[in-house]
């Protein structure tokens, strides 16, 4: 196997772990003898262990080459094709209302900043056009085509542009309409967007610039948030918070509800804090960064409060501690099976403060009646090479359902995307 670099570290990761010193040695120790914590989900009771009940490890992955002629592993009955290659950082896609496929190109620590659309014209799952679509972007993530522009959010701020279906190119200047927090510690620079069904109201997703606001809630102004503003950028509102980052979102076809992908905290130990996939009640608290999954607190924030706690909201669907689930999507279409339909497709770009890596696959998570109906399940997997030297070939982190029925997966440390389609 030839050996690749990835950053998968967050940006100052190690310096967090061993400088923060918030908790000390000693009430450490004592918090890890603490009784565990049950919790009632949407899917039912967790158990959540008490805070260090095992040291928090920092174990970065290594990226290797898949074996010639393999590719992840879906379920029997389903085809997994590489749709597109070569891409540099692949990190979102999203499906035009002409059925264009664009593509944010953005990474981490070095980013193309731009979008590439893809044209399926006979609609066979195969391109037969590529073009660079939009360029010079400041990390591109969320994108939406709405009235006539195209909209696409930067890590600065939400842009648009004049826009006709189908145009392959953008050179027009861009109206920037929202300023968004940029930076951060953490390095949670995506902002998603989405609009509501009318298209009266967009939605910012915006993550927290640190773990548990160590600098300060004052550096947190107007992150940890989803953000819902007019088409224009004005009316700005929280619609929720207490969210460290929320970046998948989508409505769910059943009743309308947004849902979101959340990120949760570090440094609490192996299995501490479980991500989670949950709906999202508008005006809604969800903890971050005083307490999770409900009233549980944070014991770096020892004598703090946001005043909120006894409003806070458990989290649906518990994903795992530090499975990095990011890409979110509700499968609304008939082509797979029935038992995924209404159901939710979720990218795990895989864990770095964790003793034993732990996500790099996309999950599902079954739904009957608008309501999750049961845990997470395995769908596409494969891409750990081995688990022990922690060498991985590839990080899902997007996933979007096209128009045909089949799944896209972004892999943006593979720099690939991947295309899920059920046998007939």
């Amino acid at each position: 196997m030839v050996m690749k670099t990835t950053y998968f570290l967050p940006f100052f990761a190690f310096l967090m772990i061993s400088c923060q010193g918030q908790v000390k040695k000693s009430e450490k120790e004592a918090l890890a003898k603490t009784p565990d914590h049950t919790v009632k989900t949407a899917i039912g009771d967790i158990i959540l262990p008490p805070p260090y009940a095992t040291a928090s490890k920092a174990v970065q992955s290594k990226m290797v080459d898949w074996p010639k002629g393999q590719t992840p592993v879906a379920p029997e009955g389903f085809t997994v094709t590489a749709f597109a290659d070569k891409l540099e950082n692949p990190r979102n896609t999203y499906i035009g209302p002409n059925n264009d496929i664009f593509v944010a190109e953005s990474g981490t620590r070095s980013s193309a900043d731009r979008i590439t659309v893809f044209r399926d014209t006979d609609n066979d799952g195969k391109f037969e056009t590529r073009k660079i679509f939009l360029e010079g972007l400041n990390r591109p993530y969320g994108m939406l085509v709405l009235n006539n522009y195209f909209y696409v959010a930067n890590t600065d701020g939400l842009y648009r542009y004049p826009y006709k279906t189908g145009e392959m190119e953008l050179k027009s200047k861009p109206e920037k309409i929202v300023d968004l927090p940029a930076g951060g510690y953490n390095n949670h620079w995506t902002r998603n967007i989405l609009a509501n069904a009318d298209g009266t109201k967009i939605y910012i997703s915006v993550g927290s610039g640190s773990n548990v606001a160590e600098h300060g809630i004052e550096q947190e102004t107007r992150r940890a948030n989803i953000l819902e503003v007019n088409p224009d950028g004005t009316g700005e509102k929280v619609y929720a918070s207490g969210l460290r980052n929320p970046v998948g979102m989508d409505w769910n076809p059943v009743n309308g509800k947004l849902w979101t992908a959340v990120n949760e905290r570090d440094e609490l130990g192996d299995d501490l804090v479980p991500d989670f996939v949950t709906s999202v009640t508008e005006n809604g608290f969800y903890g971050w960064p005083y307490t999770y999954f409900g009233d549980i607190p944070d014991p770096r924030l020892k004598g703090k409060t946001s005043g909120r706690n006894d409003k806070t909201l458990v989290p649906d669907v518990p994903v795992g501690a530090h499975t990095a689930t990011l890409g979110m999507a509700f499968y609304n279409k008939w082509n797979f099976p029935a038992k995924y339909r209404n159901g939710i497709f979720a990218g795990q770009h895989g864990s770095w403060n964790r003793s034993k890596i732990v996500g790099y696959k996309v999950i599902f998570i079954p739904f009957n009646d608008g309501k999750p109906s049961g845990p997470p399940q395995d769908f596409l997997t494969g891409f750990i090479a081995n688990a022990g030297k922690a060498e991985v070939y590839g990080r899902p982190v997007d996933v979007t359902v096209m128009h045909d029925g089949s799944l896209l997966v972004n892999d943006d440390s593979g720099n690939t995307i991947w295309r899920i389609s059920a046998n007939d």
